[in-house]
């Protein structure tokens, strides 16, 4: 009898050190997908604090393109003022591909090509981009494995229980969209 309460004690406490475990997986992946969105947010806000000057520095030169101008405007307002990821997604697809048509217009610009101002917000635009997409697979990666968790046998069991569920892939919506800015002059 004695023997039978120890087997059973040590189940027991067994399971309750599986599920502390398993638990705290949880928590550590739910963090590791909040750290790495927060590296995604800050090199979207370097991109959102460049993106001023880039277009002051193209105003004087663009006349006939103020259309183009107030549309990025609009689209980095856009995906500053969202928290969902989705949603920031779109407005960041949709900011990356206006970017596009800003530096494809200002071939018609030899003055602005030739401007050391543009040239270097330029640079750093395609600095900022690539290091957004790093963040971008980093963050995916958390997320990805996180899912995974989530989704497991046995520990969706514990998921349901304490209510963990799926984060957001940050995800670019066409092939495109996928490329970084060109900024060839």
């Amino acid at each position: 009898m004695l023997i039978f309460f120890g087997v059973a004690g040590a189940v027991l406490l067994g399971m309750i050190l599986w599920f502390v475990a398993l638990y705290n997986r949880f928590i550590r992946g739910k963090n590791l997908v909040r750290e790495a969105w927060s590296g995604i947010e800050v090199q979207l806000k370097r991109r959102h604090d460049l993106i001023p000057n880039l277009l002051e520095t193209v105003k004087g030169y663009m006349q006939y393109e103020r259309q183009l101008l107030q549309d990025i405007t609009s689209l980095r307002s856009k995906s500053m003022s969202t928290d969902n990821i989705k949603e920031k997604a779109s407005a960041e697809n949709a900011l990356s591909g206006t970017l596009k048509t800003l530096f494809a217009l200002a071939e018609a610009y030899p003055d602005l090509k030739a401007n050391q101002s543009f040239l270097d917000l330029q640079k750093n635009l395609a600095d900022i981009e690539e290091q957004i997409q790093l963040a971008r697979r980093y963050y995916n990666g958390t997320v990805r494995d996180y899912n995974i968790l989530v989704e497991s046998f046995p520990s969706v069991l514990v998921a349901r229980f304490f209510g963990f569920n799926l984060a957001d892939f940050f995800e670019v919506e066409s092939a495109t969209e996928r490329e970084v800015p060109a900024v060839k002059f």
